[in-house]
């Protein structure tokens, strides 16, 4: 069952379900929630329409995107929307919270581009924390928009874009860490990988993910 209101419209296609912007933003003071549920060895691909454009409200605030899954056992998330831009002026928060049951497969891919052609990043915190069988698996956050990270030697060094891949798969074994050239691919813990990229633009980004994919067996 699909259900959605407010800017974030949901369209089931055949290739899956797509997210759809149908007003601009998030825009600052938005708070906008995102509820997944995917049943026991069900599979949901998602996947966006365009790229969502992070802008600065008229009164101000924070935009806040809030995503919430659930995997049942033996389920299959497959998330990767198109890139997230954060157009200079921009606040905005994301925290995704991933329950995986036992057994459950993940892949979660997230891009986002500082800013619009020739104009500065705005800001954008984005939070990833996966549990598997009620046990932690990932932790991760990452800020855009700050001089302090921007343009750090230690962590985007002036990278117009910055992007992760989190694959969890029991059926996979853990991958040998490698490092390349604005790209890394580290294993978890448990099974599965953390794919991290930096690249001048949103293209070679998303070539280098790609690239990490591949190396991590996925």
């Amino acid at each position: 069952m699909l259900r959605s209101d407010g800017p974030l419209a949901l369209r089931e296609t055949p290739l899956g379900v797509y997210l759809v912007g149908t007003a601009a933003g998030p825009l600052g003071g938005d708070d906008l929630a995102l509820d997944i549920d995917v049943g026991p060895g069900s599979c949901l691909v998602i996947r966006s329409a365009a790229g969502m454009l992070l802008l600065p409200g008229p009164n101000g605030g924070e935009s806040v995107l809030r995503v919430s899954a659930r995997v049942g056992q033996g389920g299959r998330l497959d998330f990767a929307p198109q890139p997230t831009v954060a157009a200079a002026g921009c606040d905005h928060r994301a925290a995704a919270q991933i329950d995986l049951a036992a057994g459950a497969s993940l892949r979660w891919r997230e891009e986002t581009v500082r800013g619009r052609h020739g104009e500065p990043s705005g800001q954008c915190v984005s939070r990833l924390d996966v549990t598997l069988a009620g046990v932690p698996a990932y932790r991760g956050e990452l800020t855009v928009g700050g001089p302090q990270t921007d343009h750090s030697s230690a962590v985007l060094d002036g990278a117009g874009a910055v992007g992760s891949v989190l694959l969890v798969d029991a059926s996979h074994p853990r991958p040998k860490a490698s490092v390349h050239d604005g790209l890394a691919v580290l294993p978890l813990a448990g099974r599965g990988a953390a794919v991290t990229a930096t690249g001048p633009d949103a293209a070679v980004l998303a070539r280098r993910l790609d690239h990490g994919e591949k190396l991590a067996g996925y």
